[in-house]
């Protein structure tokens, strides 16, 4: 044991004297090269978790809540809705339900007409629920009890030059404007409107919404049905939690977490993308691979002369080849910290100036786990790539390595 613990030192310590003497920019380069190699390890994947993150953040933000009551099956509404909501808001963990009326409809401005759903809220609860009332782009959010106004999503509003758009709008709505909306019941009434919202998601952006007041005056009666419920739960609650106690209370209503709102083909859709980070893992290790072997190949060509010197007066092939094992470690953990630095400069850059794209910004996000088993990937690659020509020169005999 002592006698192996000898030989590592002197392997060490051989191998730390040849990286102090050898090139420096040779090093330089090779510590950035196992650094940037780590860095784009990292990045892909974050930009891609961060992209999935963002999906369900604005899921729960602005569609569903962290819970979605929707009628039983076979159902249109939710009946008896005052008294779901008065059972809802006493269970652990909810902080407010707020209930939607969503009712079709078509939408007219200057000539264009857009079929819609037309979403009844209300204000005060909706705004405890969803985020809908921090997204105003132009104008105001909805107050309680407003009646004769109307907000719209940017999707909606549109462009006057139909080509800036990505689905089909009104032509350029903008605040003040007046629309008129064809409810199915045969109804219309005409809409200042009030704001304009955009939360940069596909399925929030086309819609608008009216408060709970001017349903009933659309409808004629007062409304005690809803076509959902959306609930948010108190901050660091399990949501699974708070639906079975929903499911304890007798209420018989589907109950759905975001996380089943979402369903398998989100699931399928992460697991495509965790495909492509593996695909990309795997490419960038042989990348560091490649890199090290050639390096320390290199290392070992130039060296032979010393490394038959070496076993001429009787240092064994063992200590040597790790000498060359023990600089491969050195430039990996030198790279990776490399690495790290640059990850940490992206991820305070991309904090302030997040990468836009049209569904949302992007924020990469890096986690943990991700940085410790890559990291551990590439030093296990770097080593074994390092071991191996170090591995064959060594095996050469005396006479042959001191000729060079």
């Amino acid at each position: 044991m002592a006698d192996n613990r000898v030989k590592l030192r002197l392997s060490f310590f051989l191998g730390l004297r040849s990286l102090q003497r050898g090139n420096l920019g040779s090093l330089v380069m090779t510590v950035v090269i196992i650094g940037m190699v780590f860095t784009n390890m990292i990045f892909l994947p974050s930009v891609i978790t961060g992209a999935i993150r963002l999906y369900e953040e604005q899921t729960i933000e602005y569609q569903s809540g962290n819970i979605l009551i929707e009628p039983k099956e076979d159902e249109e509404y939710i009946d008896d809705l005052e008294t779901l909501l008065s059972r809802v808001n006493r269970v652990p963990g909810v902080l407010r339900a707020a209930p939607h009326y969503d009712i079709g409809g078509v939408m007219k401005f200057k000539g264009n007409r857009l079929p819609g759903s037309i979403i009844a809220i209300r204000p005060r609860d909706e705004k405890m629920v969803t985020g809908i009332s921090g997204t105003m782009a132009e104008g105001q959010y909805l107050g309680e009890g407003d009646t004769g106004v109307i907000i719209i999503g940017k999707l909606v509003a549109g462009h006057e030059d139909e080509s800036e758009d990505l689905l089909p709008s009104l032509g350029g709505v903008t605040t003040g404007d007046t629309i008129t909306v064809e409810y199915t019941n045969g109804i219309s009434h005409t809409y200042r409107v009030k704001g304009i919202f955009e939360t940069k998601s596909y399925m929030v952006d086309p819609n608008v919404y009216i408060t709970w007041d001017e349903l009933e005056s659309v409808k004629g009666v007062s409304v005690d049905q809803a076509t959902s419920v959306l609930i948010r739960t108190l901050p660091g609650e399990d949501e699974y939690e708070v639906k079975f106690s929903l499911i304890g209370m007798g209420i018989q209503e589907e109950i759905k977490t975001w996380q089943d709102l979402l369903g398998k083909a989100f699931a399928q859709v992460v697991q495509s993308y965790a495909i492509i980070n593996n695909i990309a893992t795997i490419v960038n290790l042989v990348i560091a691979i490649v890199v090290v072997f050639i390096v320390i190949m290199i290392k070992t060509i130039n060296n032979r002369h010393q490394i038959g010197i070496l076993k001429a007066i009787g240092i064994h092939r063992t200590i040597i080849t790790f000498s060359y094992v023990f600089q491969v470690i050195i430039l990996s953990l030198m790279g990776i910290v490399f690495g790290l630095v640059v990850l940490f400069a992206l991820n305070q850059y991309f904090a302030v100036y997040p990468i836009v794209f049209p569904d949302g910004d992007i924020r990469p996000a890096f986690t943990f786990s991700d940085l410790i088993s890559n990291a551990v990937l590439l030093f296990i690659s770097s080593t074994v790539a390092g071991f191996l020509p170090a591995w064959r020169i060594t095996r050469e005999d005396i006479m042959t390595a001191m000729k060079g």
